[in-house]
């Protein structure tokens, strides 16, 4: 490991002697990028910390790669398995999920877009459509949920003020892969402005059974109807057909990455997506002191999956509201407040997969073999007060109220077997606390903050189908300390934290069948760590500048209390989850049309099994990416860019299965192969009006 730190920061310190540079929207992305947080809007209500991501950090690996972007902020773990298979682990909380993001909560312009069992689809969104990612770390989050992984808020781009602008996108790659983004944007002073934007993605993919093909329309309208009312009205539609090549036994892993799973290549297993998000929005200035924003919204989701064992046939209505109200009351402190309600009604079958006689043409559906029907239902209370103690010290407190409940309905068996049945969770509140000192260069913060996760559907129900009424949620309380740190003259931004998490009743999901988890409170886990970042700028000449970055977490993650039938994994370390993580490089940019990156990236070893028997292999990721713009007139203006990935052609694993299983003799699959070294080329061009 040594070797490795000595590696990362030479790389981040020799950059100084290298020719540099910045482009001007660099500049822009280099604040937006975890570096000046009162330069950006936020989401997160008074002092309460984040990071954040800008528009051109979230392309920084291409127009598809948000993994590798994420990866850089400390403390997140995005594992990819596949476009359409996603994990984001924050903090160690959601490493043991199978499949999929949950334990946080994830909001698309102010509107919550995850689902009443608390999983979240960040592949429901175009990337270039997206001005910000904010990543809340933790339950700090009060008026966003309270989750124990935290939050996670994307903003939609916002026309140019007064202006108006036709762009398109287009990027081609390698597994014939192309993309076009076609937007209009369009602004008219305070009065009204218009988002409009089709996409299409369509990649063959690096493995067997991996094609992807997307179209999506996203529309955002605001309209000011009075000096101190407006109205925003949001709608995202995306349509996506992904194969699934599943993960890989580790022979197939090492020896041939581009194979897919035999049985899913078997069956020629995908998923059909069409998602509908549509939502009103209403921002009211009560007073000068006091704003508040309401928006109702709806979501529809229609799924079909073929799978070698069955197919999954199910689709979601949710609808719900939220509404908050901030500012300050009586020249008081800062106070946030409001109420978020969400419901939602998931069907799903399941029906036989006759893929094995249907003469090698993959899957053919089958006699049902279940149909079932649940309600979900979240409510959360919360709001926050901020007030100066002196002109130097703040204090912050929050309290969020949840209360979940699910009813589930069998309605395929009628006779006494019908497992249909109800559970209500104990309302739970969660409370935060937070100070912040403020310094001529900078902050220091100390907060305490408590949160929670529910269960997910699979985690509720008992093997034979039935709900458990002993399952709770987990619930656990975070300490953290931090400081974020600015030397203008030097041209140096760099932040820390400190931070225990400890966790009960541990939500531990049992591999019971090839697609049956069932869940159970089995202990305790200890989240403790650390996450440093640093950001440097250098100016060679007037228009020229080299931007080095380094970022590190150090997770020391563990079972405090384990116990799982007859083994006993007290004290080893949490599984899913890398020790040490590293991201480090620069940008060398001119200020006026050309700037070039170097990304490196590394991940240590993780481990695969609770018993600690099995872990992945530690790796180095190194990307490569240019942009140059040029403005034609003040009407026309182009902007080229190009990259490559896994520059050294490593076979890693970008994502993994946790505590795998082999089914029918076969070995267990554990590992989701990364693509190998790929390029892309794009080009955008922008009429303004």
């Amino acid at each position: 490991m040594i070797k490795i730190y000595c590696c990362a920061l030479l790389l981040f310190f020799t950059i100084e002697i290298v020719s540099q540079q910045q482009e001007k929207d660099s500049v822009i992305e280099l604040i937006e990028v975890l570096m000046i947080e009162d330069f950006t809007p936020r989401e997160v209500q008074g002092i309460t910390p984040s990071s954040v991501i800008g528009s051109y950090g979230i392309k920084r690996f291409g127009p598809v790669d948000i993994s590798s972007s994420m990866n850089i902020i400390p403390g997140v773990n995005f594992l990819s398995g596949a476009l359409n298979t996603n994990r984001i682990v924050i903090r160690g909380v959601g490493s043991r999920t199978p499949f999929g993001t949950d334990k946080l909560r994830m909001y698309f312009d102010g509107i919550p877009v995850t689902n009443g069992t608390g999983f979240s689809t960040i592949e429901a969104f175009d990337l270039e459509n997206l001005g910000l990612v904010e990543v809340v770390k933790g339950p700090k989050g009060t008026t966003l949920g309270a989750n124990l992984g935290g939050a996670l808020t994307l903003t939609s781009k916002d026309p140019d003020f007064g202006k108006a602008r036709l762009s398109n996108s287009f990027t081609m790659g390698s597994y014939n892969m192309l993309k076009d983004n076609l937007s209009f944007r369009y602004s008219e002073l305070d009065k009204f402005s218009l988002g409009l934007s089709y996409n299409h993605f369509e990649t063959d993919g690096y493995r067997q059974n991996n094609r992807f093909e997307r179209d999506g329309l996203l529309l955002n309208a605001k309209v000011n109807t009075s000096p101190k009312n407006e109205v925003v009205l949001l709608l995202n539609y995306i349509d996506y057909t992904a194969q699934i090549p599943s993960s890989l036994n580790q022979t197939d892993f090492e020896e041939n990455p581009t194979a897919a799973a035999s049985n899913w290549l078997e069956a020629q297993g995908f998923e059909a997506n069409k998602y509908l998000l549509m939502g009103i929005s209403n921002k009211l200035q009560l007073t000068d002191a006091i704003k508040n924003t309401s928006s109702i919204f709806y979501t529809y989701l229609d799924h079909y999956e073929p799978r070698p064992f069955n197919i999954l046939d199910e689709f979601t209505n949710g609808y719900g509201f939220r509404t908050v109200f901030d500012g300050r009351f009586l020249n008081g402190p800062e106070v946030s407040f409001g109420s978020e309600f969400y419901r939602d009604e998931y069907h799903w079958s399941t029906y036989q997969n006759l893929f094995r006689d249907n003469n090698g043409n993959g899957s053919l559906q089958g006699e049902q073999i279940s149909r079932n029907r649940e309600f979900r239902r979240q409510f959360n209370l919360f709001g926050t007060f901020t007030f100066p103690i002196t002109l130097e010290l703040y204090f912050q407190a929050g309290l969020n109220l949840n209360q979940t409940s699910y009813d589930f309905r069998d309605l395929f068996l009628s006779d006494g077997n019908n497992t249909s049945a109800r559970r209500d969770f104990k309302a739970i509140l969660l409370p935060s606390f937070g100070l912040q000192y403020l310094f001529k260069y900078g902050y220091f913060y100390v907060n305490v903050s408590r949160g929670f996760s529910n269960p997910s559907l699979e985690e509720t129900l008992t093997p034979d189908g039935i709900i458990n009424p002993d399952i709770e949620q987990e619930k656990g309380v975070n300490y953290e300390v931090g400081g974020w740190f600015r030397f203008p003259k030097e041209k140096i931004s760099a932040e820390f934290a400190l931070y225990r998490m400890n966790i009960n009743d541990l939500l531990v999901a049992q591999r019971v069948g090839e697609d049956q988890f069932v869940g159970q409170n089995a202990g305790q886990t200890r989240h403790q760590g650390f996450e440093f970042e640093i950001y440097h700028r250098t100016d060679i000449s007037e228009k020229l500048s080299i931007n080095p970055y380094f970022t590190y977490t150090f997770s020391d993650h563990s079972f405090v209390e384990f116990v799982d039938g007859d083994q006993d994994f007290s004290g080893n370390p949490l599984t899913g989850v890398p020790k040490h993580r590293i991201s480090s490089g620069f940008s060398l940019a001119h200020s006026e049309s050309f700037s070039f990156r170097i990304n490196h990236q590394f991940v240590d070893e993780i481990p695969l099994t609770d018993a600690n028997t099995l872990s992945s292999e530690s790796y180095h990721f190194f990307a490569l990416s240019a942009i140059y713009q040029k403005e034609f007139s003040n009407h026309f203006s182009l902007q080229l860019n190009g990259g490559v990935n896994n520059l050294f052609d490593t076979n890693y694993a970008q994502s993994v299965l946790i505590n795998a299983v082999g089914f029918g003799g076969n070995l267990p699959r554990y590992y989701y192969p990364s693509n190998g070294r790929n390029y892309y080329l794009g080009a955008q061009l922008n009429y303004t009006f």
